[in-house]
């Protein structure tokens, strides 16, 4: 089921994550949930890809999930 917001996605991702992260897990999750209609596990993979997503950008240290530093001397 596509989230409308934030405040609907399961608590164990509203609770860990900071705000711009719940965004993208939100519009990544509902893009891949929208792309596998018909797919048994349409929800697992799009659970997986939105965690996926939020990886690229944050990574966990210790107990928060704080923005990845970007390599600006390119």
């Amino acid at each position: 089921m596509p989230y409308r917001s934030n405040q609907d996605l399961p608590a164990g991702v509203r609770h860990h994550l900071p705000p711009h992260a719940l965004d993208i897990y939100r519009e990544a999750f509902n893009h891949s949930f929208a792309s596998h209609v018909g797919d048994l596990r349409q929800e697992e993979i799009a659970h997986r890809t939105a965690w996926s997503a939020v990886k690229r950008s944050y990574v966990k240290c210790g107990d928060q999930w704080v923005p990845r530093k970007t390599d600006s001397t390119i």
